[in-house]
């Protein structure tokens, strides 16, 4: 995938992540099916006549994706591949992906967030009966 990267119309750094994180992830180009699709949706004359949706799909999982989020084709099959990592590895790792890290950790944050506000609001309850206790009710006898 050395002369792949050279086919992406981004920075050499972001290929060269995205090579390293493919290969770590046991994915290589060999094992693609890659073809071209014209996109739908919105757009003028360029979307009907270039095919920019590039569809992967890695033969040894099955697992394919779709991207036709740019208007360009060479930055698609960037973004392709770059949601196919993120699909096998989310598949292979299951819990310890970082997609699942994350939302297990906001997860967590808006339980803490709904305890410390549940507490707030039976503190509030508590002062208001205070307050009330205080007052002199009329036809008391005191």
């Amino acid at each position: 995938m050395s002369r792949a990267g050279a086919l992406f119309p981004v920075s050499s750094d972001k290929a060269n992540v995205l090579r390293l994180r493919l290969a770590a992830l046991h994915i290589q180009e060999e094992d693609l099916d890659e073809s071209f699709v014209r996109s739908s949706g919105k757009g003028g004359q360029n979307v009907n006549k270039v095919a920019t949706c590039v569809v992967l799909v890695h033969r040894p999982t099955g697992t394919s994706v779709k991207c036709q989020q740019e208007r360009s084709q060479g930055l698609n099959r960037y973004l392709a591949r770059k949601l196919l990592a993120d699909r096998i590895e989310a598949a292979q790792l299951g819990r310890q992906s970082q997609q699942q890290q994350e939302s297990e950790r906001i997860r967590r944050q808006k339980r803490r967030r709904s305890r410390r506000a549940k507490n707030r609001m039976l503190a509030d309850k508590r002062a208001q009966g205070a307050k009330k206790a205080l007052r002199g009710g009329v036809g008391r006898d005191e």
